[in-house]
């Protein structure tokens, strides 16, 4: 394997001397002890690289997508079905070497695995655009996928241009208060719609596919219907409908399942009801969108990872 270059390293992350990265514009010097809103230093914080086969099916393909899952989050939703890595309060999970990275996640491409996923990446983006240089420097060429809560900046987003494939945003909330109470950010409708409709400037509404199937180049917007909150709901369909265009793929999720921080909070306690998903759906048509993926209910059950094994979702 090719060294790796630290120089360029250094280079990607000297903002974070300053991290402004993603909407909360911290300020923070995460070379220092003082560290920001998602309390992550300058290192490279994965908790896991494997392969996954639950997301959408031109993202997984039949081989898997070889997933990053980055610690922490610049979203804290008390609902997270990821909270074993992605809460702030607990500790970042291993500080990976950088070669450490490039060789697992080629290691997991010769295995068959056609896509490498970023999740949650929106704290750790100079790390993850040294990850995808590295790999192109390898001779890797993968499709790269950016599986972002899309609380980004339009300035982020721009940057990636040139380095992401296919954007994979979650559309969380309309609703500001909801996305005060539930993920401690107010502003999360304004900055999602801003940098989703960057996603859509560069990528437009067309997914093109190769010829096994796989997204090579797109957008899809993933949005989770939550129990209790069907209006949010008809809410973001309507914005994507009215600010981007019903001709957007459509990932609507249905697969909401209670964890262990929502004892007692309700509606959050509890799983969705056939009707409310129903309703979702039915306005999904109503206003035109004819692109994307229903879910079945029972999904609820098959996205739960325990990120204590080797493998999360085994």
């Amino acid at each position: 394997m090719k060294t790796i270059d630290q120089d360029i390293l250094n280079q990607e992350l000297s903002v974070m001397q300053n991290c402004r990265i993603c909407p909360r514009n911290c300020g923070a010097d995460r070379f220092s002890d003082k560290l920001g809103y998602c309390k992550s230093d300058a290192g490279i914080h994965i908790s896991s690289i494997c392969s996954h086969r639950g997301e959408e099916p031109v993202i997984s393909g039949k081989n898997g997508i070889c997933n990053i899952f980055f610690s922490h989050c610049n979203l804290q939703c008390i609902f997270c079905q990821n909270h074993q890595i992605s809460y702030n309060h607990i500790p970042t999970s291993k500080k990976w070497r950088p070669e450490e990275v490039i060789g697992s996640i080629i290691n997991l491409l010769d295995e068959g695995c056609m896509n490498v996923g970023f999740v949650s990446p929106s704290h750790f983006i100079p790390q993850m655009k040294f990850i995808i240089r590295q790999l192109r420097q390898h001779g890797r060429n993968p499709v790269f996928v950016y599986n972002t809560n899309a609380f980004d900046t339009i300035e982020t987003i721009a940057g990636l241009e040139s380095k992401v494939d296919v954007y994979l945003p979650d559309f969380k909330y309309a609703d500001k208060e909801l996305s005060r109470k539930y993920s401690d950010a107010a502003r999360y409708p304004e900055f999602a719609l801003k940098a989703i409709k960057e996603m859509y400037r560069q990528k437009g509404s067309s997914l093109h596919l190769n010829e096994d199937g796989i997204a090579e180049s797109g957008l899809i917007i993933r949005h989770l219907v939550l129990p209790g909150h069907v209006q949010n709901s008809l809410d973001v369909l309507r914005l994507i409908a009215d600010e981007i265009s019903v001709n957007v793929h459509i990932s609507l999720m249905s697969q909401y399942h209670p964890t262990v921080n929502v004892k007692g909070r309700v509606p959050l306690n509890r799983e969705l009801y056939v009707e409310e998903y129903q309703q979702v759906v039915d306005e999904f048509h109503a206003l035109g969108f004819r692109k994307g993926w229903i879910q079945e209910l029972e999904s609820s059950t098959h996205y739960n990872p325990d990120f204590r094994k080797e493998h999360p979702f085994e």
